[in-house]
C-alpha cells in the first residue's frame, strides 16, 4: 500500500528532476561522440565573468534581504496580532501579482523619466541614473525575494520562548547580549533557510537582469537562456547549467529546518 501511495511522487521526481538533469549531462558531454569541448568552452573568460556577476549580485541581494528581514522579524515578534498580520500581508501581497508585472513596475520607476527621477526633479535634486544597471537588478532581486527571507526568519524568531529571553535578562544580560547569544543562535535555522531561498533563485535568475539591466549586465542565467533560445546551442547551454549546479546544489544540502 505504501509503495502505491509513493508512486506518484517517484514518478514526478523521475520525470521532472532526474530526466531533465540526465538530458543536461547528455548534451554537455555528447556531440557526435563523447566530448569535453563544451565544458571547456563553458569556462571561458566571458562565461566566468557572467557567473561572477551573478554570484556578486546574489550575495548582495541575500545580504540586503537578511539586513531588512531580521530587524523586521524582531519587530513583528513584539507586535500585537492585528498589526503583525497587516505588516506581513504588506510584504507578501506583491507576490500575488504576476512576476513579470512586478519587474515592469520597477522598470518604469527606475527609468530616466520614471517616477523616481520625476520626484527628484520636483524637489530640485539631481536625477539618479539607476535604470539599466547592476543597482537596478539588485533592487529588483531584493524586492522579489524579500518575502522568501522574511517568512522563515520571522517564523524562527517567533518560536523562541519568552521564558528563555526573560531568564537571560534576570541573569544580567543586556539587549545586545540577548541578541548575540540567544536570538541569533536560536533563529539560525530560519536564517540559513532564508539565505538558501534567496541566494539560489537570485543566482539563476534571468528575467530580472534582462528587464532591469537592459542587456548591459550579463548574468549566467541570461547566457544560458541565450544559448538555449537564441543560439540553439543546447550543448553549451547544458554545460553552463551543470557548472551553475555546482554552486546551487551544496546550498540545498545545508541545514535549515525552519517551518514556513
Amino acid at each position: 500500500m505504501q509503495s502505491i501511495l509513493t508512486f506518484p511522487y517517484v514518478l514526478w521526481i523521475i520525470l521532472f528532476t532526474i530526466l531533465p538533469v540526465g538530458f543536461l549531462f547528455f548534451y554537455a558531454f555528447y556531440d557526435k561522440g563523447f566530448s569535453l569541448e563544451y565544458i571547456k568552452e563553458a569556462f571561458s573568460s566571458i562565461h566566468l565573468m557572467a557567473l561572477w556577476n551573478s554570484i556578486k549580485l546574489s550575495f548582495w541581494a541575500t545580504f540586503v534581504c537578511l539586513l531588512i528581514s531580521y530587524p523586521l522579524g524582531l519587530a513583528l515578534r513584539s507586535m500585537k496580532f492585528k498589526r503583525k498580520s497587516i505588516l506581513i500581508m504588506m510584504v507578501v501581497a506583491p507576490m500575488w501579482m504576476n512576476y513579470v508585472l512586478r519587474i515592469m513596475a520597477w522598470q518604469l520607476i527606475l527609468s530616466q523619466n520614471g517616477f523616481l527621477n520625476q520626484f527628484l526633479r520636483l524637489i530640485h535634486l539631481p536625477t539618479a541614473d539607476i535604470g539599466n544597471s547592476a543597482t537596478a537588478i539588485l533592487i529588483g532581486m531584493v524586492y522579489d525575494y524579500l518575502p522568501f527571507m522574511l517568512l522563515p526568519v520571522y517564523n524562527s524568531i517567533a518560536e523562541i520562548q519568552n521564558d528563555v529571553i526573560e531568564a537571560a535578562y534576570d541573569l544580567g544580560a543586556n539587549k545586545f547580549t540577548v541578541l548575540k547569544k540567544i536570538m541569533i543562535p536560536l533563529s539560525m535555522p530560519g536564517i540559513i533557510s532564508g539565505i538558501i531561498m534567496v541566494f539560489v533563485p537570485a543566482l539563476t535568475t534571468f528575467a530580472i537582469s534582462d528587464m532591469l539591466g537592459g542587456g548591459k549586465v550579463m548574468l549566467i542565467g541570461n547566457v544560458i537562456e541565450q544559448e538555449f533560445i537564441s543560439s540553439l546551442n543546447w550543448n553549451l547551454g547544458s554545460a553552463l547549467s551543470l557548472i551553475l549546479m555546482i554552486f546551487v546544489i551544496p546550498g540545498l544540502f545545508s541545514k535549515g529546518d525552519s517551518k514556513l
